[in-house]
């Protein structure tokens, strides 16, 4: 289950928004039904990039074997 303050990753791409698929993010707010999430992505400086709303089949939980890997963006 996703909670607030949860690191989670894109599983598809958000073109109109900038991020891809495998993006991670956090959770910063959960729809009242569970239908989605704000997320809020940040660079690894600590910047936030921006907050989206993405819908909960958008997004997964991080996996615990998981690393980062990054990207530059526009």
């Amino acid at each position: 289950m996703i909670e607030e303050l949860d690191p989670v990753v894109l599983t598809e791409d958000l073109p109109a928004d900038g991020f891809e698929a495998g993006d991670v993010g956090w959770v910063v707010m959960i729809h009242d039904d569970g239908s989605g999430f704000e997320v809020e992505f940040v660079t690894l400086a600590g910047e936030t990039v921006s907050v989206v709303t993405v819908p909960a089949h958008a997004v997964r939980p991080v996996d615990p074997k998981e690393i980062a890997h990054a990207r530059m963006v526009a």
